[in-house]
């Protein structure tokens, strides 16, 4: 496990981008896990700016998003397709086919699960996994429970996490209760992940996670078995690190 931590947003951005641009260079068909949230996004808009100014191109590359909400159609504004389109995919030379989110609005989506494992089995696994980390420990949308899927699976979201992508919706009621979620066991096989954690709020639960035991009720506690984590901070998430 190496931990970094920043003193700025735009130092973390850089690194993290840079991190990510390196493992382009090194191997242009490299496949991506990438995740949503206000974390990535400065990140995302730094790989934005390499790519115009050519410093890197995503065109060999394929991607993997972590998770869906369950019942939004693509084209809804909070989707997560519509996140990444609009923070990334629409800005870069990624081909559309190569960048995979799981199909949320299917009418079987334990069949799509299966078929989302399949995909990334057929790629070849993660390169690397970038993450973030709710206020409950989870990663993805694997929420603390008494037992974790390693498959990707349908998950009913805490009240918690639901509470916290309120802010993205007009009320709490407008926030999904289930998504589809890639498992632990894709992302501990990534050969590298990259967790991102941000704000004086992620404090105590990022110490909790790299520190504290490993337990299913804190899903990020897993990351400490990972052979080649990275953690990148800035200085309030990072202060009890």
């Amino acid at each position: 496990m190496n931990v970094y931590t920043y003193s700025s947003n735009t130092q973390l951005n850089e690194a993290a981008a840079g991190l990510i641009a390196a493992t382009l260079q090194q191997k242009p068909n490299a496949v991506l896990g990438l995740a949503t949230g206000s974390t990535p996004i400065g990140v995302y808009e730094k790989l934005v700016e390499m790519y115009k100014e050519g410093k890197i191109s995503f065109k060999g590359a394929s991607s993997f998003n972590l998770d869906e909400y369950v019942g939004l159609p693509r084209d809804h504004s909070e989707s997560y397709y519509s996140f990444m389109h609009h923070h990334l995919f629409q800005h870069i030379d990624l081909p559309e086919d190569k960048a995979l989110i799981p199909q949320g609005n299917t009418n079987h989506p334990k069949e799509e699960c299966t078929r989302y494992d399949q995909l990334i089995q057929e790629a070849g696994g993660i390169d690397l996994q970038i993450l973030g980390i709710g206020h409950n420990g989870h990663i993805g949308f694997n929420e603390p429970a008494d037992s974790l899927s390693g498959a990707t699976h349908v998950v009913t979201l805490h009240e918690e996490t639901r509470k916290a992508n309120a802010r993205f919706f007009n009320s709490i009621d407008e926030v999904p209760t289930h998504a589809i979620t890639v498992g632990m066991a894709a992302i501990m096989k990534a050969k590298c992940i990259l967790l991102l954690v941000r704000g004086a709020d992620k404090a105590d639960i990022i110490h909790k996670a790299l520190n504290g035991p490993i337990t299913t009720q804190c899903p990020a506690s897993f990351l400490q078995l990972h052979p080649n984590l990275i953690v990148m901070t800035d200085s309030e998430a990072g202060r009890n690190l």
